[in-house]
């Protein structure tokens, strides 16, 4: 019997399009042998959609025509199985509901991989692939991420943080704190986005506050940390749980801008090849293996781990380096994408494991989890309220 596998993809998120490339190549490449694939569309209005068309990208250029070959659905909780339930059912045209084994999120952003889903998940007690509650909060937040990493002796940049109330309320104030700690030149980054998004390099103190306001755009919480000119980007993913990880080959992303943009993420390669528009991160234009020695790679591998486990993490994650090579190859942790696009299936390919063996692997790594869960005491067999009489003053009976 086939493992049914609900894969979570789009969500209301900046990066609503990066996940549908994400998921629709994950669904083309899981073994439709061993696993029943259940695409579930969550529209940016946090509409739940199913349907076999969702497994086609080119479907998704008129997203209203799309949504009329989908079903409306909902997940339920009935008799310890978590069941998608149609809710366009008539009369004569009834479908049967769906049970579904484990979910699957290939979701990228906020309302999404900042741990959203995932607690959706949990209380629904479906296993799921990728970091938990926990693990995925602190990936998407990147001023905690940097604490609890510095907690953990692992090297990250320094930053100043704020929120985009105390910008608005402390303008002159937090712009000389940044230039005061911080200094020239200066990245600017939303606290809680991936994919580049509002991110951008400043070298004065005009552009700062316009680099400021831009990134207030897209979030709530912003931070400022140095940007290191004598640059080169290194990222390596990491594959496992806290019981046991591996590090993957690492890759040297090519920039074509001051820092490494969107466009370079997505865009790069498919001018004129509509076909290539699919790749997601796998069309970005890289060194692969990144042309390092052998004992910086090592060390890069070993930071990687170290960090994947300070934060709990599960299933696959991408950590992104910062070298400085004007202070002897200096590196720093930058971010940790928890569920990173294209879940890195190139860097895990270049290492030998395929793509369709990283999914199974993901997949195995969920039902671990689960069975790990299941000792764990999350209730009492117990009720207080039928063995003991309440009063509550004031209150009308």
């Amino acid at each position: 019997m086939k493992t049914n596998v609900a894969v979570f993809l789009g969500c209301m998120s900046v990066e609503h399009e990066i996940s549908i490339i994400s998921a629709v190549q994950a669904m083309h490449s899981m073994d439709t042998n061993k696993y029943e694939i259940i695409p579930i569309y969550v529209t940016k209005q946090g509409e739940f959609l199913s349907g076999d068309v969702l497994k086609n990208i080119e479907e998704f250029k008129d997203l209203a025509a799309l949504k009329e070959k989908c079903h409306p659905v909902s997940l339920v909780k009935a008799n310890g199985r978590v069941l998608m339930k149609y809710l366009d059912n008539k009369m004569f045209k009834r479908q049967m509901d769906i049970e579904i084994n484990v979910g699957f999120p290939i979701v990228h952003g906020t309302n999404c991989e900042d741990g959203t889903i995932q607690g959706y998940l949990e209380m629904l007690g479906l296993p799921y692939v990728g970091c938990d509650v926990l693990a995925s909060a602190l990936g998407m937040d990147k001023v905690i991420f940097k604490t609890v990493l510095t907690a953990a002796d692992v090297p990250v940049l320094p930053c100043v943080s704020f929120t985009a109330r105390e910008f608005s309320a402390n303008h002159d104030t937090i712009i000389n704190q940044i230039e005061n700690q911080i200094g020239y030149p200066i990245i600017i980054k939303p606290a809680n986005l991936g994919s580049s998004v509002g991110i951008s390099k400043v070298e004065n103190r005009a552009e700062l506050g316009e680099a400021i306001c831009l990134a207030c755009s897209f979030a709530g919480k912003v931070l400022a940390e140095r940007a290191v000119t004598a640059l080169r980007e290194i990222n390596c993913s990491v594959l496992g749980d806290v019981d046991n990880c591996e590090a993957s080959q690492l890759e040297e992303p090519i920039m074509t801008d001051k820092i490494l943009s969107y466009d370079d993420k997505y865009r790069s390669g498919s001018k004129g090849k509509s076909s290539e528009g699919s790749k997601g991160m796998a069309s970005l234009s890289r060194k692969l293996p990144a042309d390092l020695p052998q004992s910086k790679a090592e060390e890069i591998k070993e930071i990687a781990k170290k960090a994947f486990v300070a934060m709990s993490g599960s299933g696959v994650c991408r950590i992104d380096f910062i070298m400085d090579t004007a202070d002897n190859d200096k590196v720093y942790v930058n971010e940790a994408n928890t569920i990173p696009g294209s879940l890195s299936f190139y860097l895990w390919e270049a290492s030998g494991i395929k793509y369709t063996e990283l999914l199974d692997r993901l997949i195995q790594l969920a039902f671990k989890r689960e069975r790990n869960r299941d000792n764990i005491m999350f209730t009492m067999d117990s009720n207080i309220l039928s063995t003991k009489s309440f009063g509550f003053k004031g209150s009308k009976n």
